[in-house]
């Protein structure tokens, strides 16, 4: 389906292939190929698409005939493609080829300062101008992690929007997808302290440390200078030890 998609297919290539279809490819012609998700490319098709890279040139699906390719490349994902780089779950190769000039998108939970303009825009859309969002709920979404980020966020405001009486979406409004309210972190507690019952390997040392310090903030831009980190990479620590 994604070299048919991709390339293309010449007609009786296979069933139900009853007349030559033009491929992405083909298509982007003096343009730009938009592939989003790259990420999610299994290993046997990143073969074929570094293989076009490499060449400049495919053949459809079912085809003799090399095409030579003339586009411009641009991929977006959500996923690191450099620590799957090292799982071995995404070519080295393909990896420098489509990495030359990377742009990173900060995600929402880097974005605080643009919680109100964002959350405003998004609730006009869900829910009209009738609708508005309190201080109070407002502070709390600035200290929500956003997993799922924009879309997450859309989700959280339909649904509050709905399960407000009034015109204004209050915090107990803000229900998770668990069906509960989900509180902000509890400030830092300077008392705290973070232990271990046995010897572990440094990297879940780490995970547990992170995990464990996420818990007693309630602000992500303060414990990553705390950390010594840059607010994407407590992100992503974030992100991993949840995926765990």
């Amino acid at each position: 389906m994604f070299e048919s998609e991709l390339f293309g297919y010449e007609k009786g290539s296979f069933t139900g292939a009853t007349h030559r279809k033009t491929g992405l490819v083909e298509a982007a012609r003096g343009g730009t190929l938009f592939l989003d998700e790259i990420g999610e490319l299994p290993l046997s098709l990143q073969v074929k698409l570094l293989r076009l890279l490499e060449t400049g040139s495919y053949r459809r699906v079912g085809g003799v005939e090399a095409l030579a390719a003339d586009f411009r490349l641009v991929s977006a994902t959500h996923r690191d493609l450099s620590a799957m780089v090292h799982e071995g779950s995404f070519r080295r190769d393909l990896y420098y080829r489509v990495n030359t000039f990377p742009i990173h998108t900060p995600s929402l939970a880097e974005r605080g300062e643009d919680m109100p303009l964002l959350t405003q825009s998004l609730l006009e859309r869900v829910a009209g101008p009738r609708k508005s969002v309190s201080a109070a709920a407002l502070a709390a979404l600035q200290t929500r992690l956003f997993e799922g980020n924009i879309r997450e966020l859309r989700n959280l405001l339909e649904r509050a929007s709905l399960l407000a009486d009034g015109d204004q979406i209050l915090p107990e409004h803000l229900v998770s997808d668990l069906g509960l309210p989900r509180p902000p972190s509890p400030p830092i507690d300077r008392r705290a302290s973070f232990s271990l019952d046995e010897a572990v390997p440094l990297d879940e040392l780490e995970s547990r440390y992170v995990a464990w310090a996420a818990a007693h903030s309630a602000d992500r831009k303060s414990l990553a200078r705390v950390l010594g980190v840059s607010e994407r990479t407590l992100y992503r620590l974030l992100r991993r030890q949840g995926e765990a």
